[in-house]
Formats: C-alpha cells, sequence, structure tokens
C-alpha cells in the first residue's frame, strides 16, 4: 500500500478545541464553547512564556542608535520598533526630542527610515493625529498622521543577548540589573556601549551605557516574541509541529478546570509529560555546555 507523500498536518483553532473537549467527554457545540476555548489558549500562550525559552519565538532586531551632540545621547530604546509617520522627516535630527503641540507629547528621533518615517523612543503619552511636532534642537516643525502603534515593542518578552556592531564588526556587550544601571553615577557619559539593562515593562525598553558616541553604531539583539494570538478560529497556531500534542493537552486540561472536574488530575499529568517531551526537543543541538563562574566579593 502506498504512503500518502504528504507531510502538511496541522490543526486549526477549531480542530484543536474540538480534539480537546472530546479529551474532556465533551462536544463543541456553540459559539461561546469556541470562544472560551480561544480565551484559554491565549492565557495557555502566556503560560508557555512564563515556563521559558521558545525558540521559534526568537528573532534578531537591529536598532541604529542615536548621538545628536558631544552632550546629547538617547540611552534607552524600545525592544523592538516604534514607527511614527510624519509629514516629513528631512529637516528633523537623529537625536533630538519631539513634541506634540496639541497633546505636549514627547519622544525622541532615532532614526529616518523614509522621507515620510521616523522611529522613536516610548513616547511620554499619546500623540494626537494631525497635531504638528516640532523638534528641540532643529526646531523643524512638520505634523504627525496618527499615534505610533505600540504592539511590536509589547509583543516583546526579553532579552537573550547582545552586541554593538561598528565598522562590520560585532562586540559583545554585558547585560546588567535594574540596581547596577541605577549605580551608575553618570548615565550621559558617551563612549563605545559596553553594557545594557532591559526594563521589562509593559512596554520593554533597553539602556545601554556608556552613551552612544554616534549615530552609525548598530545594536543588535536576539529578542523572546510572545505567541501570536488565537484570534479565530480558522487560524492555525503559531507554533512548530512538534508542539501540537503539548497545544491539544494543555487546552484539555484548560477546559476541564471548567467543564469536567474530574478528569482535571489526569489531563494535567498528561499535559505536563507533553510539555516536558516538546520543550526538551527545544533546544538547540549540538551546542556544547560551558559553565563559567561567577566571582562575587563580600563586604563586612
Amino acid at each position: 500500500m502506498a504512503t500518502s507523500g504528504s507531510v502538511d498536518f496541522n490543526l486549526n483553532m477549531a480542530e484543536i478545541a474540538e480534539e480537546a473537549f472530546e479529551r474532556c467527554g465533551l462536544e463543541l457545540r456553540t459559539g461561546y464553547d469556541s470562544k472560551t476555548a480561544r480565551r484559554s489558549l491565549n492565557l495557555l500562550f502566556a503560560d508557555w512564556i512564563n515556563r521559558g525559552l521558545n525558540l521559534w519565538t526568537v528573532d534578531e532586531v537591529t536598532q541604529t542608535v542615536a548621538n545628536l551632540s558631544s552632550t546629547s545621547a538617547v540611552t534607552s530604546y524600545p525592544v523592538g520598533t516604534i514607527t511614527a509617520t510624519v509629514g516629513a522627516s528631512t529637516n528633523l535630527s537623529v537625536g533630538e526630542t519631539i513634541t506634540g503641540g496639541t497633546s505636549g507629547v514627547t519622544a525622541s528621533v532615532i532614526t529616518k527610515p523614509s522621507s515620510t518615517t521616523i522611529t522613536v523612543t516610548v513616547p511620554s503619552g499619546d500623540f494626537t493625529a494631525g497635531e504638528t511636532i516640532t523638534g528641540s534642537s532643529s526646531s523643524a516643525s512638520t505634523t504627525i498622521s496618527s499615534n505610533p502603534t505600540l504592539f511590536d515593542v509589547q509583543a516583546s518578552g526579553d532579552i537573550l543577548e547582545a552586541v554593538l556592531r561598528r565598522d562590520s564588526e560585532d562586540v559583545a556587550i554585558t547585560r546588567i540589573s535594574r540596581q547596577e544601571y541605577l549605580s551608575v553615577p553618570k548615565k550621559t557619559t558617551q563612549g563605545r556601549p559596553t553594557q545594557f539593562y532591559v526594563d521589562r515593562q509593559i512596554t520593554p525598553t533597553i539602556s545601554v551605557w556608556p552613551a552612544p558616541e554616534n549615530s552609525t553604531d548598530q545594536l543588535i539583539y536576539y529578542r523572546v516574541k510572545k505567541l501570536q494570538d488565537a484570534d479565530a478560529s480558522v487560524n492555525t497556531p503559531d507554533i512548530p509541529y512538534r508542539f501540537l500534542p503539548c497545544i491539544v493537552a494543555g487546552l484539555a486540561y484548560q477546559i476541564a478546570l471548567k467543564r469536567s472536574p474530574d478528569r482535571i488530575q489526569l489531563l494535567k499529568t498528561i499535559y505536563e509529560e507533553e510539555f516536558f517531551r516538546a520543550s526538551s526537543e527545544d533546544i538547540e543541538h549540538g551546542v556544547p555546555l560551558r559553565l563559567v563562574p561567577t566571582y562575587q566579593s563580600m563586604r563586612v
């Protein structure tokens, strides 16, 4: 008997929900059943982020740093990209602060990708569509079309590692804690950045020290992004094939918490086994283990 010759098996959200309901001894019948299943799936995705690294959600971000002068440079950047569409970007200066004439909202210009777009730091509030923005050092004025979206930045979970690229040469920079960054006496000191701190707020930022000394160096880092939402039943999940058994088992457990309390323990055990198998496979193969001791002095 011939094999199928097909390797494109996948499940959409509706099929995942149907399989999960059946494991609970139930049938997916109503629109509310589908709605509650999608809500549970999104909570399950959040749990996966808390459980550890999901390699397929890691992407590389390249951020050109911004310096306005020998005394002014941008030290804090969004973890991701915030793009604003403006009437004209030509006369604005990289590194300067822009201020909304109506809203009073401020942000710093990081780059000018085109004549009508700029990337900015996290705004202090919400810009008003159509308002005039003015640069602090150039005094240039233009309009902003709408409030820039924060979705890309807010989808960032954490930063794994970072380098600073200068003249096509990458040099690793070291991550420091909030306390260590707070203890830096003069954060505006300029030089080649050697350290970074990640502020994991709802809109996360990465701060570098020393402050950038030019506008040509590039900050390159790997970040962990959240999984794409389960918005519609026809969507396929944002997961690799090997996680299909895990997502079905996890959703079945979530549904049991609400509909089948007698099966909670059984489905929880199955889910934990499936997650362990899937996460154990979600690693970098062939990479040797290297342990580096940390030495810390103690003051008495």
